[in-house]
This record gives C-alpha cells, sequence and structure tokens, in this order.
C-alpha cells in the first residue's frame, strides 16, 4: 500500500521539520527507552545489585537497532507496549533479558522518556526563536526611524517608526524566550519511584535500605543529563508538566499569530509584504493577486496550538489519585502534535521576517494623508502661544476638520485641513509653514530612541549571549 492510500499527517508531510520528526519518532522514542533500561541496571549495579559487566555490554550493543516486528508481534499477544519492548530487548540481549526493568514500572521508560524528548524538542523550538529575534532585530534597527501611520483599533492614530512597531513583535519572542527557559530549566526527571510512586519495589530490592533508593534517582538523573528526580510523585510525573509545557508552545503560537496579523494587514494596505516567489501562484482565478499565505499559514496552524493546549489542561484536572490510563492516548497525540506545530509555525516566522519587504512610498503617502489632522493639535498650541483662546480655536479646528474629512471621504479628495486653517482668520497671527509642520519625524515622538534603546538594552545583549544558539528553519517550500 503506498503512501497515498493511506491519512499521512500533515505534520510529517508539509509543516514540520526532520528534525523535530526525529525527535518525536518511533526510533527516538524506543531507543531512548533503552538507554533508560541502561541506565537502570548501571545505577543498580553500582548499588550492589547482582548485574554483570557482561550484560551491561550487552544490553549497550542494542540501543539503536531496535527489532520493532518483534515489540509488535509480541503487543499482539501481551496487549502492553512496554512489556512487549522488554520482550523485544530481550530477544536480542538473552544474557541480559532477566535484568531489563528490574524493579520498574511502565512509566519508568514512558514517562521519564517523555521529559527527555519535550526537553530536546523546547531546545530545538528555542534556536529557532533565536533566529527570529535576529531577523525581527535587524528590521527593527534598519527602519528605526522610518516614519510610519499607527493605529488603535485600526483606525489612523499618531505616526510611529516602522522599527518601533517591529520591537513590539520582538518583545513578544523575548518573553516567550524567556517562560521556555523558566520551564525547561525546572524539568527534572521522574525517576524510579515504582507504582504508585512510593518506591516499595527498590526498597525490597535494596532491602530496605532508604539511601540506595534515593542514590538509584541521583545516579539515574545524573546519566541522563538532568539536575535531578523529582521528589515526589504518583506513578507518573504529575501531568502539570504537561500543561506548563503547551501553555509555553501556545505563547509561542500567540506570538507568531499577532505578528502574521500585522503583517497580513500591512500586506492589504501595500506597505509591507511577506516574501513571494518568482513563480509563485497567489490565486487560480487572478492572476495579478499576492496572497499573504505564509503569514495566514501561521495563524492557522497557531490556531491549531492555541486550542491544543486545552488537553493537558483537561488531563490534570481529570488524573484519579496516583495515575489513571485516560491520559495516555490523548497526550501522544496532543504533546506530540504541538511541538510539531510550533516547530512549523516557527519555521515560517523565520522565513517571513527575513524576508520581509517594504514599501517606503506607500508608507509615506499614506501618512502624509492622515497627518494634517495629527498636525492639529501642534498648531492650535503655536497659535494659543501667539495669544489665541484655546477654545476657540478647538472649535475652528474642529469644524475644519469635518470639512476636510467629508471633502476626503465624499468628494475623494485630498486632505487640506491645513490649507483651510491657513485661509481661517483664527490663524492669522500663526505663520503656517506647512513644509515644516507637516515633517513626519516631529510626530513620532521617541520611537526612534526607543528602538535604539531597547536594542542596546535588552535584544543585543541577549543575541550576544546566545549567538551560537540560532537554528536555521527549513525552507519554505509548500
Amino acid at each position: 500500500m503506498s503512501n497515498h492510500d493511506t491519512f499521512q499527517s500533515p505534520f510529517s508531510v508539509r509543516y514540520a521539520s526532520k528534525e523535530m520528526q526525529r525527535i518525536f519518532s518511533e526510533q527516538h522514542k524506543f531507543s531512548t527507552w533503552r538507554k533508560l533500561w541502561i541506565a537502570l541496571a548501571e545505577s543498580e549495579q553500582s548499588l550492589g545489585l547482582s548485574i554483570t559487566d557482561e550484560q551491561l555490554e550487552e544490553l549497550r550493543a542494542h540501543v539503536e537497532d531496535i527489532n520493532f516486528e518483534v515489540a509488535e508481534a509480541r503487543e499482539k499477544i501481551v496487549r502492553h507496549d512496554v512489556m512487549s519492548h522488554v520482550f523485544a530487548y530481550g530477544e536480542l540481549c538473552p544474557k541480559a533479558k532477566g535484568i531489563i526493568h528490574l524493579g520498574a514500572t511502565s512509566c519508568y521508560v514512558g514517562d521519564n522518556t517523555d521529559l527527555i524528548i519535550m526537553r530536546e524538542g523546547l531546545k530545538l523550538l528555542r534556536g529557532k526563536l533565536v533566529t527570529v529575534v535576529e531577523n525581527l532585530a535587524a528590521f527593527a534597527e534598519k527602519y528605526a526611524d522610518m516614519p510610519t501611520l499607527a493605529f488603535t483599533h485600526f483606525q489612523p492614530a499618531q505616526p510611529t517608526t516602522v522599527g518601533k512597531r517591529a520591537t513590539l513583535w520582538l518583545q513578544d519572542v523575548l518573553s516567550d524566550i524567556a517562560d521556555l527557559d523558566y520551564v525547561m530549566n525546572g524539568l527534572k526527571l521522574l525517576g524510579s519511584k515504582g507504582t504508585t510512586g512510593t518506591q516499595a519495589s527498590f526498597l525490597e530490592l535494596f532491602n530496605g535500605d532508604h539511601a540506595k533508593c534515593r542514590k538509584l534517582d541521583a545516579m539515574i538523573a545524573e546519566k541522563l543529563g538532568f539536575p535531578g528526580c523529582y521528589a515526589v510523585s504518583g506513578q507518573t510525573y504529575s501531568r502539570k508538566i504537561d500543561a506548563r509545557i503547551l501553555n509555553v508552545l501556545s505563547g509561542i503560537a500567540q506570538t507568531a499569530t499577532k505578528f502574521s496579523n500585522d503583517i497580513r494587514l500591512l500586506q492589504h494596505l501595500k506597505e509591507v509584504e511577506e516574501p513571494f516567489e518568482k513563480s509563485q501562484i497567489g490565486s487560480s482565478a487572478m492572476a495579478y493577486k499576492r496572497n499573504p499565505m505564509r503569514s495566514e499559514r501561521i495563524a492557522s496552524i497557531s490556531r491549531y496550538v492555541i486550542c491544543d493546549a486545552l488537553n493537558p489542561a483537561i488531563t490534570v484536572a481529570t488524573q484519579w489519585f496516583e495515575r489513571t490510563l485516560d491520559d495516555s492516548a490523548n497526550k501522544r497525540i496532543a504533546v506530540a502534535e504541538a511541538f510539531l506545530a510550533v516547530d512549523g509555525i516557527l519555521d515560517l516566522f523565520a522565513n517571513v521576517s527575513n524576508g520581509l519587504v517594504v514599501y517606503p512610498k506607500v508608507i509615506a503617502k499614506r501618512l502624509a494623508a492622515e497627518l494634517p489632522f495629527m498636525a492639529s493639535e501642534n498648531i492650535m498650541m503655536d497659535a494659543v502661544k501667539a495669544g489665541g483662546d484655546r477654545q476657540e480655536l478647538h472649535e475652528v479646528i474642529r469644524a475644519n476638520a469635518q470639512a476636510a474629512a467629508a471633502h476626503v471621504k465624499i468628494d475623494g479628495g485630498d486632505n487640506d485641513l491645513l490649507e483651510r486653517l491657513a485661509k481661517d482668520p483664527h490663524f492669522a497671527k500663526v505663520n503656517l509653514d506647512l513644509s515644516e509642520t507637516l515633517r513626519p519625524e516631529k510626530y513620532v515622538g521617541r520611537a526612534p530612541q526607543q528602538v535604539a534603546e531597547f536594542l542596546a538594552e535588552e535584544v543585543k545583549p541577549f543575541l550576544a549571549e546566545n549567538a551560537q544558539q540560532a537554528v536555521a528553519g527549513n525552507a519554505v517550500t509548500i
């Protein structure tokens, strides 16, 4: 049966990188199980159990050559995935067969592997986030001084700069990295806690030696590169951990969606566009179209992740006592797909942020059309300083502004507010230099300085500390 005759996840064929797919692959999962069994056996040997070097060497020799067909056939008989892989590993390691999984319960390999895999996934995502920071920082610096019309409620507001707007996206990405670091750096292993988390089986193995039970956890954590194991657990690690991790992934999706929505709106305004390939087709019917399909895809996949974050939250809330198995099927879908989805989102985010096309003349034209309204407050202040009555001047500006707006909306004319005010007798004492009054730089406030300060004080130090951490995303081809 060909791949075209069966369902294939879009994450595998369209969205997620090979690197993230490898992290969540069956090969990586079950080879990690075997590494955990080796770490357990090595630690048990060090703590005095009767396990030989020959048995350990046999286990180490068969970490990667997973005999999937044996495990799959066994699972059809025993209906238990862990015991099926214990059996398959034992087939390859006949001398060590009797000590594989000694004292452990299924969650020893299942849960510890999940924690290892999620940490690897977070590390990969972090590198891609650093790449996005690099891209947005370069964009913000390049356009720090370029005035543009800012919007509140998507209505014209005071001007900002193109670079200042980019710092808003950038600040959210840095916030996501801070959240990711906090959760990732706090991750520990479940360790070897046994059936209900009491380590009863290991206490029996070590003849009631509590110190050896504690040492076993510490040794396993060290071998797998973790700072330690959670002090208490049921059979599983708290599902709160999954929920916290997916909340981080949801936060990344939220940031990416905000960015993508802004780009879609800017592309509608013809001010900024996402990359568009030379042979790319925007519409099957309208040949002229340049649709923001990458930004739309960011928003689309991100929506899935934001909704998916509810899955582990509900699982946390509905676990009974020391564990129930209703987390298992949901968890293996929800967690993996969240990572695969965010991986794809960040490849798109990096691609778009690295290839943004800016149209300065369109930006300047739109700002010039609205600037007379925004300049009216400055004009009023100048007129008051020249001896005018603030209240009278406010009414004059209001009436003329409405007339100018009507001229734009009804007649399709240009904004002639300043010309109207220049002719009004109330402003006779004010020397209206239109070229100076309409200079956009006068109205952006501290936007250029804010960009420079933010980059110098927060972004560049971060990038200096993470200079080797950036991960190039997959080429966006579909």
